[in-house]
This record gives C-alpha cells, structure tokens and sequence, in this order.
C-alpha cells in the first residue's frame, strides 16, 4: 500500500525467488580421547594436519580414536571433533588434570567456557593452590611447559658487584658481594672477562656452578654482567609503555616466554614456544589500535599453552590502572616449570557419551555422519537411539569390537554377527565388518584400526565426486586406503550371511586392493530405507526443502501461497531427478490436504510423493550358446 502523501511514485520491492537450497552432505562428526585441547567442545578438523595441530598425535592411549579421525579426512574435509577425558573417579590419580605452576596434583579446567565462568578472577591462585599460571588444556604435555617472566630492567640485566673469581677450564664461580648471588638465577647468563656462560646451579650466598667449564677465568672486580636466560628473545629490557607514559605511569612492562622445558612439544628441550614482548601490568592498558595489552588478556587470548592463575605476590600493585602508578618489578626472573598435569586413565563410554552428546542440537551444529566411537554394546547402542535417531538428519557408521575380527581365527561371522543381533534397528546406521593393520608414521608402528573413519571418509569422497543418493561402495567408489591386511577377508559366501544380517562386507581382492563390499543400514524391515543410498537421498531432500520451507512460515495459507510452494519445490526435485537421484516425483500441495479444518488450525500440509532409484548390488550374466542358423529373435527373453 502506498504511503505518499502528495503525488510521486513509491517503489516496493518484493522477492518472490525462494528456490530449495543446496546443501552440504559431508560433514562429519566424532568424540574420544586425545593429547590436548579443550575438552567437550567441538572443533572442525579439515585436514590431518589441523588435527595434529590442535589437538597433538597419537600415542599408545588415544591411537585408535586419533586414526578413525586422520582416515575420514585423508578422503574429505571437515569432521567437527570433541575431545573427551576422564572427569569423575573415586581414584583422583585416574582423572586428566591439567598441570599449574604449584599444586603438584593439578587441576582440572575443561575449556575456555569453563575457565571464564569459573576461574578467571584468580580464584585458582586463591582458592585451589595453583600458582601463577595453569597449562590451557589438561593433559600431560603441560608438565613440559615452563613460563619465564621478565618484570623489569634489572631482571633483564644487571651487573654484579664485588669480586668474581673462576679458574680456567673450571665450572665454579666464587663471588664476594651483597649482590653476588641473590641477583643470580639458574639459567641465567653470565659475562665474565667477555665469556658467556649459563647458571647451572645456585651453592649458597658465594658460590655458583656454571653449564659448561669458563675457558679464559678471572680473577677481577667488577667484571660479571648478569643476563636474563631469554633475553635474546626480546629486542630491550622492559620499561613504561607508551600509553604508561601519557597516563603518568612508571615501569609498567614485562616480558613473559613459554618454554618447552623437556621436549615433550618440540623434540628439543628448552625450546622457546612463545613469546610475549612489552606487555603490561595495567588492567586498562592497550597497544595502538586498542586493543588490550593488559599481560592477563595476553595470554588468555593469544597464549596456545598457558592460562593465567593469578598476580605474583611480588608484582604489589599488579592489576591496577595504569595512572599515576608506579609498578614495581624483581631483580631476578620469575620462572615457572608446570606440574601436575594428567591425560587420566582410557576413557569410558560415559567419558565419550559426555562428548557426543554436544551434538544433539541440531540447530547449533550441522552433522551428516557420525563416526562411532571404538565399539560397545553400549556405547554404540546410545549412538543409534539418543543421538542419531533423535537428530534424523545424519547417518552413523560403526565397526565391530576389535575382538570379533581380530585374533578370532574361524569364529568371526558368527562374533559379528552375534553382535550385530545385539544393537537396534535403524535406518540411520550402517554397520562394517572389519579392522585394518596400518602403519603409524608417528610412532613408527603398526596399529590394528576400526574401519569406520575409512567408510564415513569414502562417502564424504562419494558424495563430493558424485551425490549423497550414489553408492559408495564397490570398485568404483569404495576403495579404502593405507591398508596392509583386514583382520579378515571373507568369503563369496561369508559375505553372503553378512549382507542377509545387515552388515557391510569389507574385502580385499588380489591385485586390486581393499573395498567397502555393500551398503545395507541397520534396519531389520525390508523398505528402500534399509540402502545406505537411499536413505541418505532422503536427508538431503529432506533437509534441502525444510530450508526453502521456512520461508513459507507465518505467510497465509491460501491457493497463491501453496501454488508457490508447489513451484519451488519441483524444479529442485527435476534437477534432482536429472542427477540420477529419483525416478519420478509428485507434490501435492492444494485444498486436498489443506482443508477447511487444516487451516483453521494454522498448520499447512505439503505431501512430497518421492521415487528413488535403486542400484544394482545382484547382478546375473547369462551367456547362451545357440545354433550358427538361428534367428535371434526367435530365442530372445525365452530363457
């Protein structure tokens, strides 16, 4: 309706271009136990790489839940990936910690959610006995980790006064002086007669023991220069930012270094990780384009190690506004060696269920395969029920327990399949039937793996070469990679009872490689639902026009409404139709469903009449001999 008030023109734009969307079918989604990273919280691996990174690699605890996620993405992007540990046990020993600058047992900080909500005002310091600093994630590897703070000019470097004696070719340094030694750090840098040479030990108030033996000795006054450890890390000693400056402050700065104290990172000890120049001990304190450089934000924003855990007791205005204030700093360095830390013990299925269960909204997180986690009756059994049939919008693969296949010589049809019986049906479920020997580059091993990660991989490689309604499963598409034997290879007809149970054969052919040999989910009545194609054909119709669909809510429902309804969902389904995916469609969306009482009842119906294709999974070749004079069309279709 026009709103002018006097002659003109309005114009009203209107867009009536709603089409079904595509939508995205290779999203993948799984939960166990790794080295680092933040614990229960979701975070999407593109490539083996980011998964080293983020959450470190395998080691003889976590191998087979690393793998299942390296093997699905050597074959396609993105798996949302949640670390889990063991949180809960009357054994304080068997829970994952993370490792801090004083409380030898450590503590347990799950992720940055928790460490904002609960820690970040220095109750760590306060309350649980932590010290200054807290690895960021709990593990083992912070017990690695050392944190060297550099609070002022005569931390950085200072010269010692008094007489400095050392014999050539000797490791001991005597010294006479007020300063001498209560200035001196182990680790620290001493220049005697020009000669640098690291602290090795601290004796008493005279005396201290160098690394390595002083090739030129001295026997002078005044002739040490004493060097902070990481002092050629930073460009100058600290001082008085600039905004401390304008704001009438004084010695304000600080240097902290995170370090790699026994190689558990780097391969190297005494590695420096980090290092943070120039930052500050005013609360308001910030750099030149605002942002903050407060020391506290530092670290808990930029730091990939470390988490504050409260002001050192000798920094005694810390934490305060920079104006008019004069901050006071240490002669020697404070250094820190974390400890504590604890990866726990293996993870239970409740430990992984707590994981998983971060993706039952489905309006937060998008998910289209769950790679089950290292077989349970339980915990695959919770998957199949609690998870994947209550989203309806993914698939999940799973493997047998490791003992029905492997070392299970003559008895692995009927473990599997003993199995198989115990779990639910489900359309939404598809179970394979094998492990896989593969080779761990990282702790140059062999390691027997589920071959689930490699099945949800091969369907992400499927769905990105073809469409989600395409098999991924034989020669064509099925391969699966890095295998140097199957626990099993079965039989024609081994597979055969396989398959009549519902489950995937996987098997090795002579010269050609190791292939995923069917593709049936778990559900026990016969339906198109029971083809892995067909049922992933259905979720991504299903939730390609629930996106167009919304567009239709709170508009009336009346013929114009439901005729454009009708005509952005049929050209979606043609275009579908053209890729191969159904046969024929029909939708059916008027005053036949959407009667008087339909309407009245705010609701509207729209009936989606869907034909999938089928694949050919039984083949038959006839070859028939026939005589030299026959006419062909005489014989044809009569056998």
């Amino acid at each position: 309706m026009a709103n002018l008030q006097s002659p003109g023109i309005q114009i009203i734009e209107i867009d009536a271009t709603t089409i079904v969307p595509s939508v995205a079918t290779t999203e993948m989604a799984f939960a166990g136990q790794f080295q680092w990273g933040p614990l229960n919280t979701p975070l999407l691996m593109d490539t083996e790489a980011t998964l080293y990174n983020s959450l470190q690699g395998p080691n003889n605890s976590n191998f087979q839940d690393w793998f299942m996620v390296a093997n699905a993405l050597s074959y396609g992007d993105f798996c949302w990936t949640v670390r889990v540990g063991h949180e809960s046990d009357a054994n304080t020993s068997a829970l994952i910690k993370n490792a801090t600058a004083a409380n030898s047992n450590g503590f347990l900080i799950k992720n940055n959610q928790d460490y904002v909500n609960n820690y970040s005002n220095g109750q760590l310091k306060s309350n649980f006995d932590c010290g200054d600093w807290v690895a960021k994630y709990p593990g083992a590897l912070g017990n690695s980790l050392k944190v060297s703070v550099c609070t002022s000019a005569n931390t950085y470097s200072s010269s010692l006064t008094g007489t400095v004696n050392v014999t050539a070719n000797t490791k001991t340094v005597t010294g006479v002086g007020t300063d001498f030694v209560s200035e001196v750090s182990i680790g620290d840098i001493l220049v005697i007669n020009g000669e640098s040479q690291k602290v090795a030990a601290v004796a008493n108030t005279t005396q201290l023991t160098l690394v390595n033996n002083h090739l030129l000795g001295a026997t002078s006054a005044n002739t040490a220069t004493r060097y902070w450890e990481y002092f050629t890390s930073v460009n100058i000693a600290p001082g008085t930012s600039a905004k401390g400056v304008n704001l009438g402050a004084e010695d304000d700065e600080m240097h902290i270094v995170v370090i790699d104290e026994d190689g558990l990172w780097t391969g190297q000890k005494g590695e420096i990780l980090e290092v943070f120049q120039f930052v500050s001990q005013g609360i308001d304190a910030t750099n030149d384009d605002g942002t903050s450089n407060y020391y506290v934000t530092v670290i808990n924003t930029k730091s990939n190690y470390i988490k504050w855990s409260g002001h050192p007791d000798a920094l005694t205005n810390v934490g305060k506004t920079l104006s008019n204030q004069t901050f006071t700093g240490v002669n020697k360095p404070m250094n820190y060696s974390l400890v504590g830390g604890n990866d726990g013990k293996k993870v239970t299925d409740a430990d992984k269920i707590r994981g998983y269960n971060q993706f039952l909204n489905k309006e937060l997180i998008q998910v289209d395969i769950v790679i089950g986690g290292i077989a349970t009756q339980t915990l695959t059994t919770w998957l199949i029920n609690n998870l994947i049939e209550m989203r309806k919008d993914c698939v999940g693969f799973f493997s047998p327990p490791q003992a029905t296949v492997v070392n299970n010589a003559g008895s692995e049809l009927t473990s599997i399949v003993n199995y198989r019986n115990l779990l639910p049906s489900s359309s939404y479920a598809a179970l394979d039937c094998n492990w896989k020997y593969q080779y761990d580059r990282y702790n140059d091993r062999n390691r027997w793996l589920p071959c689930n990660g490699d099945i949800a991989g091969i369907h992400v490689a499927s769905d990105e070469a073809r469409d989600a309604w395409w098999a991924a499963a034989g020669l064509n598409r099925g391969q699966l990679k890095n295998v140097i034997q199957l626990a099993w290879n079965p039989t024609n007809s081994q597979r055969d009872v396989l398959y009549q149970n519902g489950i995937n054969p996987i098997v090795t052919f002579p010269g050609k490689g190791t292939y995923l040999w069917g593709q049936k989910t778990l559900l026990s009545k016969p339906s198109a639902f029971d083809r892995l194609n067909v049922r992933r054909l259905f979720l991504v119709l299903e939730r390609s026009i629930e996106q167009a669909a919304q567009y239709f809510l709170f508009e009336f429902n009346d013929a114009i409404t439901r005729a454009q309804f009708v005509n952005t969902v049929e050209p979606f389904l043609r275009n579908v139709q053209g890729r191969r995916g159904i046969y024929d469609f029909k939708v059916v969306c008027d005053d036949t469903n959407n009667t008087p009482f339909v309407i009245d009842s705010n609701q509207f119906i729209a009936e989606i009449y869907i034909k999938p294709t089928r694949v050919a999974e039984f083949m038959t070749l006839r070859f028939i001999a026939t005589p030299t004079g026959i006419d062909f069309s005489t014989i044809v279709g009569k056998f």
